[in-house]
C-alpha cells in the first residue's frame, strides 16, 4: 500500500456487541465516511445481557442497545446496521454464523472488512492486563473464515448463490487489537465525532464521560506518536486480494452490470 492515505470505497465492519466499533475504531469510520466510502455495520449480538440493572431483561436491553447503536452509527453518516441477534455472552464461530457472515459480505461486496484478532486472550487496557470477550474472539474469527476462503469460493455456500448472491473477494482486512499495527489512519480531524458516537452508548457509560474522553484521547495520542497525526488508530492489515486482480474484478463486475 502506498503512502498516500487510503480511502476504500466499500467497508464493512464486523464485531460482536454495540459500541465495540465506538471503542475500537469509529474514527476511521469517520474519516472514511466523510471521504465517501460506504459504510456497513455487522453485530453479530445485540449485547442483551450488557445492562446489570435490577428488573433489566434482555429483550428490553437488546432494544436499548441497538437503538444506541443506530444513533451511533448515525452521528458519524453510516446508515447501514445489520444486527444479526446472536446470543450475547455465548457468541461462537460455527458454520451458521460464518454462512451468515458470508451473505452478508457477498451482498454488499466491501472492499475492506474491519475486524477484531481472534487470537487475542488477553490484553493490555489503561496500563492493566485485561481478558478479552470471547464474544469478541469468536466474532472476529468467524469474520476471518467467512472472508477466506469461504465468500470468495463460488462452491463454498453455493446455496447463496439461489437468492443471487455470488462469490466475492475481499481486498483487504483491517484488524484491530491491542493498539498494534503496522497501518495508522489519522483521525485527528475525526476525533470529536468519534466520540460523539460513542456517547451514544449511553447504557455502557455509566456517567464516566469525562474520565472516558481523557483515556480515549491519551490511547490514540500515544498511537499518533511521531507520526505527524495527533490522533490515530492502529490497523494491522491483510491483502486478500492482489490490486491487479481487484482491478480485474471490478471492471468485470461493472461490464457485467451495463
Amino acid at each position: 500500500m502506498s503512502n498516500k492515505p487510503y480511502t476504500p470505497t466499500k467497508v464493512m465492519a464486523i464485531v460482536a456487541h454495540p459500541d465495540d466499533i465506538e471503542f475500537g475504531f469509529a474514527g476511521t469510520m469517520a474519516r472514511w465516511r466523510y471521504e465517501g466510502a460506504e459504510i456497513c455495520y455487522i453485530l453479530c449480538t445485540s449485547g442483551d445481557v450488557g445492562i446489570a440493572e435490577p428488573g433489566m431483561t434482555k429483550a428490553r436491553a437488546a432494544e436499548i442497545r441497538e437503538a444506541e447503536q443506530l444513533a451511533a452509527a448515525q452521528a458519524i453518516g453510516v446508515e447501514e446496521v445489520v444486527f444479526l441477534r446472536e446470543p450475547d455472552g455465548m457468541l461462537e464461530n460455527t458454520i451458521d454464523l460464518r454462512r451468515r457472515l458470508v451473505r452478508e459480505i457477498r451482498r454488499f461486496k466491501p472492499e475492506v472488512v474491519v475486524t477484531g484478532d481472534p487470537t487475542v486472550v488477553f490484553a493490555e487496557f489503561d496500563g492493566m492486563r485485561r481478558i478479552n470477550h470471547p464474544d469478541h474472539r469468536a466474532a472476529a474469527g468467524a469474520a476471518i473464515d467467512a472472508i477466506f476462503p469461504a465468500c470468495g469460493q463460488p462452491n463454498l455456500f453455493e446455496e447463496l448463490a439461489e437468492e443471487g448472491l455470488t462469490a466475492h473477494k475481499v481486498r483487504y482486512v483491517y484488524v484491530t487489537g491491542r493498539g498494534e499495527g503496522e497501518t495508522f489512519v489519522n483521525i485527528t480531524d475525526f476525533m470529536d465525532l468519534k466520540l460523539k458516537s460513542l456517547f451514544k452508548h449511553t447504557s455502557q457509560l455509566g456517567g464516566r464521560e469525562e474520565a472516558i474522553t481523557e483515556r480515549m484521547r491519551n490511547r490514540a495520542a500515544q498511537l499518533g506518536q511521531g507520526k505527524e497525526m495527533t490522533y490515530a488508530e492502529a490497523f494491522r492489515v491483510v491483502t486478500i486480494t492482489g490490486d491487479e486482480e481487484w482491478e480485474k474484478r471490478q471492471q468485470a463486475a461493472k461490464e457485467s452490470s451495463e
